[in-house]
């Protein structure tokens, strides 16, 4: 059975930094490509950013230079480091797993999730 707990999350002010973290079980986390979507109140899901088998990461143009995405494969945990955050970070956030790195482009072919976490950014 796949999990992917994150944590993290949490109450920040503009400017300010969050890490959160995916620990994963039940997959052959070396043999997944690993990423992140955020959906906001009243939006839709987004893609924040991924990470490939590799380690090679890919970002939405709206966390480029402010975020960034990282994996521990002896850990089974992928990371998102935020920075410079702003108020229209403020989103759940999910952890995405699938054996293909493409098919993290769109949720619907996201092959597993986990239960999100709040990122609140606000002064």
């Amino acid at each position: 059975q796949v999990q992917l707990v994150e944590s993290g999350g949490g109450s920040v002010q503009p400017g300010g930094s969050l890490r959160l973290s995916c620990a994963a079980s039940g997959i052959i986390f070396s043999g997944n490509a690993m990423g992140w979507y955020r959906q906001a109140l009243g939006k839709q899901r987004e893609l924040v950013a991924r990470i490939t088998l590799a380690g090679i990461p890919n970002y939405a143009d709206s966390v480029k230079d402010r975020f960034t995405i990282s994996r521990d494969n002896a850990k089974n945990t992928v990371y998102l480091q935020m920075n410079s955050l702003k108020p229209e970070d403020t989103a759940v956030y999910y952890c995405v797993a699938s054996r293909e790195f493409r098919a993290l482009r769109s949720w619907e072919t996201v092959a597993s999730w986990g239960q999100g976490t709040q990122v609140t950014v606000s002064s």
